[in-house]
């Protein structure tokens, strides 16, 4: 071989090795990272009502971290692992915030996902907001949560409280429309709100055919004098929008002082193991409530595939949880819509490209309703715009009745 021929062969070497060089560079260039993002890892937090006086959430926050177990066994998504901080806030405002400054200075995390809770939500958002952070899916039905004006960085998830509100103003005007109404709810922003779509929907008539309305604090033992003077009001219409505790409570003290209206029941509370049966499924009988999910008590999804998964995810990674709790659902269906917005970023793993597909979503979770979709867009930040009415049968499980309705706040 000549000197020519050699040193011919040495620049093509070199060529390619600078080629494929670039070839590297450019794929590891093609990926972007925020704070709490590499090729190996992404760190995410929430925080969540592991004790205190809304503890019976906390199987949500269970069950999404049973939900990136399983991920990170099957490999993590585009080969990351998740690792996902869920703190205790023990339903207080003030150590909601003290647990987002841990998340985001000391753990540095990339975003928030499926914090829990009003007073938790709206206590951090201003922090979060201010410091750039995404706080995906809040668990909070406030439509205040798709106030993108005042605050970019913040989306809730779930159909609003409002908007149910306004469903269930809708159907005792259609049903009962002489009807005298009684409101229990709770006295904070999340049962303000349950008022307020009330209110809108009846317009000049929530004048006279609201009857009584009492407030409750999450703190109090019980509310049997609340229930009482709803009954003395002579309400036949009682729309409950109280949280579990004070769902069963509620349920149980109207039907053994016989009082037995037509009740409807927030779907935050249409939990058939941890209200319903509490209360006694015989007291219960005939109450209606919304959904936007299949509920696994319900026996027409018993061998639905979704709900197959659902029970196999169960029983692997959270063995001994109850199926038919709506809450292990919910934390199901929470970790699902996460893992579609990580799924949608790609290798853009920056807060503002998270935020950004959480706003550009199109897509449907297992174990939603036929025909409800995750859709939103920077016009139409709620996720989950649909509820369907259904009915206690006084068993055990609720059975769906009438069409998919919008539930979506008021202009």
């Amino acid at each position: 071989m000549n000197i020519n021929s050699l040193s011919l062969q040495v620049k093509s070497a070199l060529s390619s090795g600078v080629i494929l060089l670039a070839l590297v560079g450019g794929a590891a260039a093609g990926s972007q990272y925020g704070p709490g993002a590499s090729d190996t890892e992404i760190k995410f937090g929430q925080n969540m009502p592991y004790s205190g006086p809304a503890s019976i959430f906390s199987v949500q926050g269970m069950t999404l971290s049973a939900y990136f177990k399983m991920i990170n066994d099957h490999g993590g998504i585009r080969g990351r692992k998740l690792n996902f901080i869920s703190l205790d806030d023990g339903y207080s405002p003030s150590k909601a915030m003290e647990q987002a400054r841990r998340l985001v200075e000391n753990d540095e995390v990339l975003f928030i996902g499926a914090s829990h809770g009003t007073p938790a939500n709206m206590a951090i958002r201003p922090y979060l907001n201010a410091k750039k952070i995404p706080t995906i899916f809040a668990i909070n039905g406030l439509a205040a949560m798709g106030d993108l004006g005042k605050y970019p960085w913040t989306i809730g998830w779930q159909p609003t409280y409002e908007g149910e509100a306004r469903i269930y103003a809708r159907y005792v005007l259609q049903q009962k429309p002489n009807a005298k109404i009684a409101i229990l709810y709770q006295s904070d922003d999340l049962g303000k709100a349950y008022v307020k779509g009330i209110e809108y929907e009846l317009g000049e008539k929530a004048k006279t055919m609201i009857v009584a309305k009492q407030s409750y604090d999450i703190t109090a033992p019980t509310i049997d004098s609340q229930v009482a003077i709803l009954k003395e009001s002579g309400a036949d219409v009682f729309i409950n929008a109280s949280t579990p505790k004070f769902a069963a409570q509620s349920i149980r003290i109207a039907y053994d002082t016989g009082w037995h209206p037509l009740q409807l029941l927030s779907y935050t509370s249409a939990s058939v193991a941890t209200v319903m049966v509490p209360a006694g499924v015989e007291k219960a009988a005939g109450i209606i409530s919304s959904t936007f999910f299949k509920d696994p008590s319900d026996p027409q999804w018993a061998n639905d595939p979704d709900l197959l998964e659902y029970t196999a995810f169960l029983t692997k990674y959270r063995p001994g949880a109850n199926v038919n709790d709506i809450f292990n659902l919910v934390g199901y269906l929470l970790a699902e819509s996460l893992e579609k917005v990580i799924e949608q970023c790609g290798d853009n793993l920056t807060r503002e490209n998270l935020m950004a597909q959480a706003l550009n979503m199109n897509v449907r979770i297992p174990m939603l309703l036929p025909g409800v979709m995750m859709q939103t867009s920077a016009k139409s930040p709620y996720p989950i715009k649909t509820l369907q009415l259904q009915r206690f049968d006084g068993k055990s499980s609720f059975v769906l009745f009438g069409e998919l309705m919008n539930a979506a706040p008021e202009d």
